[in-house]
């Protein structure tokens, strides 16, 4: 699987506040890469980095092929689903896809088939007609990957794309990201659920306080840092959450 994201070293600050520290990663096509980290680890800033939204102090961002993410090039390439639902209430499902695909250059009989497809990828075609005010919790999600995705881009960005969602839409965003990864997409997976990093994601990258600590698939993870997990008098396997908080610390951080 080739790389088609990477961050090499980024540091970013903000005051005496540095968010990112010296952070290397990358997302490869064809793979689920999950950003997995307690709340204020770094995650969305990461993000925001991936895409040119934010500006790196030190070392690059690169997408493969199409040098930094702040270039039009490189952005056409990728999709973004951001934690903060990036979707218009007053319009409806289809306006706003319609509205989004506009952005990237999709016109005519293009853009109206694109439209078309990511409603049906999410599930909401026979809902394309109403507004988005009218929409549940876990609708206006789908709306917001199917938003990220109406383009058909190379890199999908998404930023805790489950939360507040019930268990059907839950479920629902699961089969797209997977459908995503088997469409040879790349994916860089933020969440601080540990259930959907083991379910879902073919490698993780564990951060803290904007620094990698440990990344490889869960398995490999457990191996190196799950040890038997001795709970009581029987020896069960350690799970992705004790490395987690074995690496995090146990502390609870609001």
């Amino acid at each position: 699987m080739r790389p088609v994201l990477r961050l090499e070293g980024v540091r970013l600050r903000y005051g005496t506040l540095v968010a990112v520290d010296g952070l290397t990663l990358e997302a490869r096509g064809g793979e689920i890469l999950g950003l997995l980290g307690p709340n204020g680890a770094g995650k969305t800033t990461t993000v925001g980095l991936a895409t040119g939204v934010l500006q790196p102090d030190e070392g690059r961002v690169e997408i493969a092929g199409a040098g930094p993410p702040s270039t039009p090039l490189a952005r056409r390439r990728l999709g973004v689903a951001p934690q903060s639902l990036a979707v218009y209430e007053a319009l409806t499902g289809r306006e706003n896809l319609d509205f989004f695909a506009s952005l990237h250059g999709l016109d005519g009989a293009a853009r109206r088939e694109r439209v078309l497809l990511a409603l049906e990828f999410v599930g909401l075609a026979d809902r394309a007609k109403d507004r988005v005010s009218a929409y549940s919790g876990g609708m206006k999600r789908r709306l917001n990957l199917a938003a990220a995705i109406v383009h058909d881009p190379e890199i999908v960005l998404l930023d805790e794309p489950t939360v507040g969602v019930d268990p059907q839409s839950r479920g629902l965003i699961f089969e797209n990201v997977l459908a995503l990864r088997d469409r040879g997409r790349a994916i860089l997976y933020t969440t601080h659920y540990m259930e959907e990093a083991e379910r879902l994601c073919d490698r993780v990258a564990i951060v803290d306080h904007g620094r990698l600590l440990a990344e490889g698939t869960v398995a490999a993870l457990v191996a190196a840092h799950g040890g038997e997990g001795v709970r009581s008098v029987r020896v069960e396997r350690a799970r992705l959450e004790d490395v987690f908080l074995h690496l995090t610390g146990r502390h609870l951080r609001d």
